[in-house]
């Protein structure tokens, strides 16, 4: 596969009101040809380096902005709205069509509106349900609702853990739906004490059932990003650097695809997975998982696999200043445009959207 490296290296600000980083990216020569024949643009969050990446194509070259939000996780897209959840706060940013004067040499943008407090939660997946939003809140054990009068309100948690306190018992982290309803969730461990998940993580890890809390698959390690899409449950389990089919008949997992980092974040667009990639740090958390064994090999980054075949087609992969990528969505527009909460210093357009003079506001 044909490597191009990026000529002009980035200098991206940490985080809000921080010092500089210098961040290099790598693609494969099809990676941008790739997003323009498909029409679409990846959204790409890492919390370690506080950006949400937006990647696409643009007059045959990769075009790569970075956008700044607080620790950003989970990542949700409606043709209406893209929640980023944060280290304290959920952000909704509006979908904004395409206008000549606005958004000109854009097909479409997410444009920053509000957003809700919800206290460190340590947020890690979001999904919309039939036009809620909900979100995995780790810290609690919980899938979680938001209403203005509350941090969050708990829907769910699974049935061993047997109460709602700041514990981390499990780590529930990611969440897959039908676009209705929660369906399916990954936790480290089936733990009802305090970070218990951490004594087995390189095997404790199990899909559950949403909301049945039923086992479907244990024995995974740290596991990521359940899915359903074409009709199948996919799973990143991620201590393997896999990309895995889950037979939920008969609780068994076939891993489909082996890729050189820690996977976490995966999205579908026709015949193409898009996975996230990390390198893992040498961490308690990290230590002894079976990819550490390939320490030396492991990119950042995201892998573009054909899901049929297990084959990496298209590669984007992070050189420096980002090490760990957490969520991985898709948007159906080649020139997608985000302005967030820091847009002067992304220096991305600053954008106002108001009702025409003499439109009636109720």
């Amino acid at each position: 596969m044909t490597m191009t490296m990026e000529a002009a290296p980035r200098s991206e600000p940490a985080a809000a009101g921080s010092s500089t980083r210098l961040v290099q990216y790598q693609h494969s020569q099809d990676f941008p040809d790739l997003l323009g024949q498909l029409g679409i643009s990846l959204l790409v969050s890492t919390y370690q380096a506080g950006k949400v990446l937006v990647l696409g194509e643009r007059d045959g070259k990769l075009d790569v902005q970075f956008h700044t939000f607080e620790q950003p996780m989970g990542l949700a897209v409606s043709p209406r709205m893209l929640a980023v959840g944060t280290r304290q706060a959920v952000w909704f940013l509006a979908a904004q069509p395409a206008d000549r004067g606005l958004l000109e040499g854009y097909d479409g943008g997410f444009l920053a509106r509000q957003a809700h407090y919800t206290g460190p939660i340590r947020c890690h997946d979001l999904a919309w349900c039939g036009g809620q939003l909900w979100v995995v809140n780790t810290l609690f054990s919980c899938l979680c609702t938001l209403e203005a009068q509350y941090h969050f309100v708990p829907r769910w948690r699974p049935p061993f853990v047997s109460d709602l306190v700041p514990e981390d018992r499990c780590h529930l982290n990611g969440l897959a739906t039908d676009g209705q309803q929660p369906r399916f969730v990954t936790v480290l461990g089936r733990c009802n004490e305090k970070e218990g998940w951490r004594a087995n993580k390189v095997q404790g890890g199990c899909l559950l059932e949403v909301p049945s809390g039923q086992v479907v698959v244990e024995g995974l390690s740290m596991p990521h990003s359940p899915r359903l899409y074409g009709g199948q449950l996919w799973v990143l389990n991620s201590g393997w650097g896999h990309l895995s089919l889950v037979d939920v008949t008969r609780g068994q997992v076939q891993g489909v695809a082996a890729v050189p980092g820690y996977t976490r974040g995966l999205a579908f667009h026709g015949p193409y997975a898009f996975v996230g990639l990390s390198r893992i740090r040498e961490t308690n958390i990290f230590g002894g998982l079976p990819i550490g064994e390939r320490h030396d090999e492991l990119v950042c980054g995201v892998g573009v696999i054909e899901w049929r075949t297990g084959r990496t087609v298209a590669t984007f992969m992070l050189r420096s200043g980002v090490e760990e990528i957490y969520d991985v969505q898709v948007v159906p527009l080649r020139r997608l445009a985000l302005s967030g909460p820091h847009a002067e210093e992304d220096r991305a357009p600053v954008c106002w959207i108001a009702p025409h003079p003499g439109t009636t506001q109720r």
